[in-house]
């Protein structure tokens, strides 16, 4: 891992964005004690990304928290998957018709990133715990939903996750969800566009998990309420500290 940029924000965190081979990444810190590190997930670039990421991690280590986030395989700057682009037009042009999405265009458009992202994450998770300013358990909060099922999994290191509902699942997921063992809480957006509701129930209720916690909200994709925010960290408090 190599620190290729710094910045202190107005309200005092730390921004240090960071390569990991070709991989970027950008960490947010206090600067003080060691805390515990949560993993920011999400859907897309970091550039397109950053509002919210910032937003959500400056959230977090205002609570006494570390959080990093990496980029996705084929988001921003990163070579594009002719397998992945394909799907995703099959995706929108179901979408667009009115039709239903098949299980073939999910398991195209999702499994390959789940394979690549997660091998990322735990290098991630590699690089920066050794970090004198980050110590203690690990969380996972954010999407896509299936790349934190994987890693609620298969990483010991991940000891809670808050996940995002909203984006497909494979059926193959589904099966992984009922492996899962670590508390979680989940969002879902009630009203949200383009995504299955009932798959998402569906999926809560095949999590293993003995602690979950389902927080449903009125509102599109985009609508999750600020007080999620003070939530999760206080489900992050009780789990991470």
């Amino acid at each position: 891992m190599r620190f290729t940029s710094e910045q202190r924000l107005e309200d005092g965190v730390l921004e240090r964005e960071f390569t990991l081979g070709e991989i970027p990444g950008i960490l947010w810190t206090s600067g003080s004690a060691p805390a515990p590190l949560i993993l920011v997930g999400h859907p897309g670039g970091l550039r397109m990304m950053y509002p919210r990421l910032v937003a959500r991690a400056r959230h977090a280590v205002a609570e006494g928290f570390a959080a990093a986030t990496i980029e996705l395989p084929g988001a921003g700057g990163r070579p594009r998957s002719a397998v992945t682009e394909d799907a995703r037009a099959d995706l929108l042009r179901a979408l667009e018709a009115g039709e239903p999405v098949g299980d073939g265009i999910v398991d195209r458009l999702v499994l390959p990133l789940v394979d690549k992202a997660v091998p990322e994450w735990r290098a991630a998770l590699d690089a920066l715990l050794p970090l004198p300013e980050i110590g203690g358990p690990v969380g996972y909060s954010g999407g896509v939903i299936s790349i934190g099922i994987r890693l609620a999994v298969v990483e010991p290191r991940i000891s809670a996750a808050v996940l995002f509902a909203g984006s497909f699942v494979p059926r193959a997921v589904f099966e992984e969800a009922r492996q899962v063992t670590i508390p979680l809480q989940v969002l879902l957006q009630w009203d949200d566009e383009g995504n299955d509701r009932q798959q998402a129930l569906d999926l809560f209720d095949a999590l293993g998990s003995k602690e979950k916690t389902l927080h449903a909200n009125m509102g599109g994709h985009t609508g999750v309420p600020s007080f999620e925010g003070d939530d999760a960290n206080r489900f992050f408090a009780r789990h991470l500290k």
